[in-house]
């Protein structure tokens, strides 16, 4: 499902340089649910960056449902992104102006999909804010927030879902509640990925890698496809 092949980053030059990933190969399959650890500045985050396109690889190549995707152009990539991926961060990213329904429909608001209100209804639902959807984010919870950020995500229908800290910003009761809808997305059948600071959290996954220095120095768990 993903391939992840000898991929590399470096940012600057010469005595600037700094080695953010080096040499990093991973293939998981669908289904997975992993979590991806390591001390601050380890590369965590510009690992999920490259494979989501995000951000430019210096060296390797990233392989999505047998489709290489680090070299395509821009345009090729946002339609990737509408498509098969979905992103959840630690900051919810929504419009403070718009209710929780608008933020769930912005992503097909160019491509005038029919039926996108009842599916939103319906995602909505899912994560158990039918009863908000004209809520706007201030009138919201940390947690219903990131519900709606999480609805919002899945309206594209992704099968890859990448989570940088999506309950960092949580009580413990709230982030509970956050992972088990992680649970039920992984049940459903959707690839996840998830950064996080936090052993309780990557013990509720199928797996973890360790990365150190941009490197990988251990893995654990998963279906036996974490190589």
């Amino acid at each position: 499902m993903l391939q992840i092949k000898s991929v590399s980053k470096t940012y600057g030059e010469g005595a600037a340089k700094v080695v953010a990933l080096n040499d990093v190969s991973l293939h998981l399959d669908k289904g997975d649910f992993i979590a991806v650890m390591g001390p601050s500045g380890s590369g965590k985050s510009t690992l999920l960056n490259i494979i989501g396109g995000l951000d430019h690889l210096s060296g390797g190549e990233v392989i999505l449902e047998g489709k290489r995707i680090d070299n395509l152009d821009e345009n090729a990539l946002v339609s990737i992104r509408r498509g098969k991926i979905a992103y959840i961060f630690q900051q919810y990213h929504l419009i403070p102006s718009l209710s929780a329904l608008e933020n769930v429909l912005l992503p097909l608001t160019f491509c005038r999909e029919e039926g996108a209100r009842e599916k939103a209804d319906d995602i909505l639902r899912r994560v158990g804010l039918e009863r908000r959807v004209e809520h706007k984010p201030s009138e919201l919870s940390g947690g219903e927030q990131q519900r709606v950020a999480i609805a919002r995500a899945l309206i594209s229908q992704p099968s890859l879902i990448l989570a940088d800290e999506p309950t960092g910003n949580m009580d413990q009761k709230t982030g509970k509640q956050i992972l088990d809808l992680f649970d039920e997305l992984n049940k459903d059948g959707h690839t996840i990925i998830i950064v996080t600071h936090d052993a309780e959290v990557a013990k509720r996954t199928k797996g973890t890698i360790f990365l150190q220095d941009g490197q990988i120095v251990n893995r654990t768990g998963g279906k036996g496809s974490i190589k």
